[in-house]
């Protein structure tokens, strides 16, 4: 007999809390593309994303019986990834490099960004007001457009353009801040 068609996100994750195998493959094949394409922009080695990747898929059948459905299931998925990719670098001790918050602007201490780790930036993006962070997520990591943004976020190109510009703004004042003494 055929396995039923799980069509909605509560009957993937129901299954998948019942440790259906079934719900399992059908919810790690419905975000697989989206997710890995996530991890490609912190590693351009295919073999380190995928293990960053299945690490992060386990992480989320361990922890889906915590999903309350407050906000999207991709963006809980897409939260619980990017740790695996956070506890990746951090693990394997690899700085961020590919952080670059303007290029005509140069951090105070040349080595600032060089010695953060995708964790403090993660955690200084965390202090940034809430519909700028949105922005900031959704197109310097998620890599939307500024059309595509303003279109999920029901505000003008130019708003979202603003938002970007604030939040790189306001993360070069924190790094100053918070890592100037670094290096």
């Amino acid at each position: 007999m055929p396995k039923p068609i799980l069509h909605t996100d509560k009957e993937l994750v129901d299954g998948c809390i019942k440790n259906d195998r079934y719900a399992q493959e059908m919810l790690y094949r419905k975000f697989f593309a989206t997710m890995m394409r996530m991890v490609m922009r912190y590693t351009k080695n295919q073999e380190e994303a995928m293990e960053i990747l299945n690490n992060g898929f386990l992480r989320v059948f361990k922890k889906l019986p915590t999903y309350s459905f407050k906000g999207s299931l991709e963006g809980w998925i897409r939260k619980l990834i990017f740790h695996s990719v956070s506890d990746y670098f951090r693990s394997n001790s690899k700085p961020i490099y590919f952080m670059d918050l303007e290029d005509r602007d140069a951090p105070t201490n040349e080595n600032a960004l060089n010695n953060l780790y995708l964790e403090d930036v993660m955690q200084l993006v965390d202090l940034l007001p809430s519909a700028t962070k949105d922005v900031f997520y959704l197109y310097a990591i998620d890599g939307y457009t500024h059309v595509e943004i303003a279109d999920m976020l029901n505000i003008s190109v130019g708003t979202s353009k603003w938002h970007l510009s604030n939040a790189r703004k306001k993360l070069k004042q924190l790094i100053r801040t918070h890592y100037n003494h670094a290096g």
